[in-house]
């Protein structure tokens, strides 16, 4: 279990990374952070196996794994999610492409179920193969072998770290589960949430739940224990050891060690105070980047038509985030990177990209496979729903009379009418940003730094 000891931790090097023969020291120290005495496990489980939840799992396997006696890794996903034949197929293929995992498989005598799961003789299933080390949402990036558990309760009744790694839709009623289960601990875990997206609420007035609140709130962990982290990666070039930065953002109690326990040579982890900046953003970036998708797509990858976009999107994010937070961290560095490459090339992109050349249609719904939770789409609803209702009015600024914040986010707008209402097919996102009645970005920039139109109550807050 978590306990209360406070203990300051070194620096190991002046930006925090250390050579492979410090781990144990560096796990050591974070042991007695924790209060962990020397025949106490410290317990980290991971609750959900996507792409990022998966990396994020394997990254602590491969750096503490092999100090069993002090340190065990886990991660929790459901079990019976069977493999389609095509993607045993390509599984096998990737298989056979790479000499170290062939020959690890054939050590641990797994290679034959992927032959007869190739040869249509077998079934394979999604806990089994993460076992092996692939996660279904990434088969082409194998990953270590990992200790896999279905059974929730055995998964997460003593973890001393928790790591959702779950879709924002499915964080709620996963940790609910988990309540049961902490009953009767004495003090609380800690719990890193990865997740990006957000819920409308509309009673008594209209807020976001985030999953850090989502957490919270289903379990009764303190607010100071659950902490966000999200940085400009993909998590599958994150895993082949490609230069990356995060921020983990919470309260300075458990972010400032834990930036030094997750840190990596290439893999840099910052800590920051302003998790509601950072959390917002990485549900609005899911959002964007379904359009950036669109965009690129429809216009053939044109440069011109790509950056007219960021400028828009990037200025509806600076309003909303403004509406939210009064003073909220600057959409520069490692935030304006995030969002970056999710535009660039993340699955919410792809996605857009997708729907745009009509090789994915919206009735397919928004898990798809292969790829896992498009999560921008629920955001899209959330943040629309959330953002039209007159209560929360502001004062246009041109045509000086109340309007919902919506009106000032047309490429929302317009995102809402595609995916949502399913009123306009994806070339709308073009007249979007055609519109000779857009304000220059700057204005609604200027809008947000203003504070004018600060809306302390979407949190929550009287």
């Amino acid at each position: 279990m978590v306990g209360s000891i406070e203990v300051m931790m070194p620096n190991v090097h002046s930006n925090g990374a250390i050579s492979n023969n410090g781990l144990e020291e560096k796990l050591d120290e974070f042991r007695r952070v924790l209060g962990k005495s020397d025949d106490d496990l410290l317990k980290i489980v991971g609750v959900g196996a996507g792409a990022w939840g998966s990396v994020f799992a394997a990254l602590l396997q491969d750096s503490y794994g092999r100090f069993r006696d002090k340190v065990q890794i886990r991660i929790w996903r459901r079990g019976g999610r069977s493999v389609d034949r095509a993607t045993a197929e390509h599984l096998f293929e990737v298989i056979n492409s790479r000499e170290d995992v062939l020959r690890r498989l054939i050590r641990r005598c797994a290679y034959l179920k992927y032959v007869e799961a190739r040869l249509g003789d077998r079934i394979l299933y999604a806990d089994e193969i993460l076992k092996d080390g692939f996660c279904l949402n990434m088969v082409d990036t194998p990953l270590s072998p990992m200790k896999v558990v279905t059974n929730l309760q055995e998964a997460v009744w003593d973890a001393d770290i928790v790591v959702n790694g779950l879709p924002s839709t499915e964080t709620r009623e996963v940790f609910e589960e988990i309540r049961n289960y902490w009953k009767e601990r004495i003090s609380p875990p800690i719990i890193i949430s990865l997740s990006k997206g957000i819920e409308a609420a509309l009673d008594p007035v209209p807020h976001i739940i985030t999953p850090t609140q989502m957490i919270s709130r289903a379990t009764g962990v303190p607010k100071e224990n659950i902490l966000y982290l999200g940085g400009p990666n993909i998590a599958s070039e994150i895993y082949n050891k490609e230069y990356a930065n995060a921020r983990i953002c919470g309260a300075e109690k458990w972010r400032i060690p834990l930036a030094k326990f997750l840190r990596q040579p290439h893999f840099i982890v910052w800590d920051n105070s302003d998790l509601v900046t950072h959390e917002v953003m990485g549900g609005l970036k899911n959002v964007y980047a379904i359009g950036a998708g669109m965009v690129a797509s429809l216009t053939n990858e044109s440069a011109t038509s790509k950056s007219v976009y960021f400028a828009h999107c990037t200025s509806e994010m600076i309003f909303i985030t403004h509406l939210l937070t009064e003073e909220p961290e600057k959409l520069a560095g490692p935030l304006l990177a995030d969002t970056y490459v999710t535009l660039l090339k993340g699955r919410n992109a792809w996605y857009g990209q997708m729907i745009a050349k009509g090789e994915l249609s919206l009735d397919m719904g928004d898990s798809i496979s292969g790829k896992g939770m498009i999560q921008g789409v629920s955001a899209v609803g959330a943040f629309y729903e959330l953002l039209s209702q007159s209560s929360l009015s502001v004062l246009h600024p041109n045509e000086k009379k109340p309007v919902a914040p919506v009106e000032l986010c047309p490429i929302l707008k317009t995102l809402y009418k595609i995916l949502i209402k399913r009123e306009q097919d994806s070339r709308a996102i073009l007249e979007a940003l055609r519109d000779e009645r857009l304000n220059d970005p700057r204005e609604r920039i200027e809008i947000a730094l203003s504070h004018a139109f600060y809306k302390p109550s979407l949190l929550g807050q009287p």
